[in-house]
């Protein structure tokens, strides 16, 4: 049996445990924050509760996630670690460093991150080859598919060996070739939200009404058929009459948009302040997150159906 650590408990890491659990794996969790961990509970109950609304097989043979209280503790025995700390390469640096202290020559190291190069975090351990990423996405209890990026060092085997224990979990593991900033999900998602930001910016469009165009017209296409098929779908002759003139006029800042500086500095960072782009009460949020998760579930049937 595979026994699996996760260090970091915010965003991903409760969703990434109880999918582990569910497959039959081990799992034991940790984070600096003990009000993390105490939190971890809530977001554990959460994600067993939509997998089995997915039909997710449950292997687990009733056990737990263990919620450790030290590093340490976590890591012990570990045959995989998944780091999912804050997306700060100093924090993530200093965590690579000490788990590479702790745990067995043959463990296999891997890092959630959203964008940082693996081969710039392979710098932190002993045996680089070991290290790999795997980026899932949000929420990792629901969305199948999960990135797998080799760095400069890391092995073939190593490699092999993520993207098979990927398939073992019923979910789909896609291999980037080259390890390039934000891969490939967050470099296509990036990209998006620039020019999104920057047309509400510009008065083009409400938020409300960007978010309307680009669900249901865009993301609705794109949950069935992919950019490079529709590509063939449109036909290529017309991307390029239209990308002839389009492209220019695309948004192509560098820098991040007032839209979104403004609001950070204000501490209006989204819904775990109450307000970003929307305003959100307690209440609301639950909602919200009760309603996106029933949807996500039901997307996710339609298109393995």
């Amino acid at each position: 049996m595979t026994k699996a650590a996760i260090v970091g408990l915010g965003t991903m890491g409760p969703g990434i445990a109880q999918t582990l659990l569910r497959a039959g794996m081990q799992v034991t969790a940790f984070d600096l924050s003990e009000d993390q961990r105490k939190k971890a509970a809530a977001g554990l109950t959460l994600a067993n509760t939509v997998l089995t609304n997915l039909g997710t097989p449950d292997r687990s043979n009733g056990a737990t996630v263990k919620i450790a209280d030290s590093l340490k503790e976590c890591v012990a025995g570990a045959t995989l670690v998944i780091e999912t700390v804050p997306e700060k390469f100093e924090i993530k640096a200093q965590a690579f460093k000490e788990i590479d202290a702790l745990v067995g020559k043959s463990c296999i190291i891997a890092s959630n991150t959203s964008g940082i190069p693996i081969t710039k975090l392979q710098a932190n351990v002993s045996a680089p080859e070991r290290v790999v990423g795997m980026h899932w996405s949000n929420p990792p209890h629901v969305i199948p598919m999960i990135e797998v990026i080799a760095g400069e060092k890391t092995s073939k085997a190593t490699c092999d060996w993520m993207v098979e224990t990927i398939k073992g979990l019923g979910l789909l593991p896609v291999v980037v070739q080259k390890d390039v900033p934000g891969f490939v999900e967050n470099r296509v998602l990036y990209a998006l939200l620039r020019e999104c930001v920057d047309l509400v910016d510009q008065g083009v469009i409400d938020a409300e009404g960007l978010d309307t165009c680009v669900s249901w017209g865009i993301g609705y296409k794109l949950s069935v058929i992919g950019p490079m098929a529709l590509l063939d779908v449109a036909g290529l002759d017309i991307y390029q009459a239209v990308g002839s003139y389009l492209n220019k006029e695309l948004c192509n800042r560098d820098t991040l948009s007032p839209f979104v500086t403004e609001r950070t500095a204000a501490g209006k960072l989204g819904i775990k302040t109450g307000g970003g782009v929307f305003s959100y009460t307690p209440e609301k949020i639950a909602a919200l997150q009760q309603q996106r998760a029933k949807r996500l579930v039901a997307v996710r049937k339609a298109l393995e159906s």
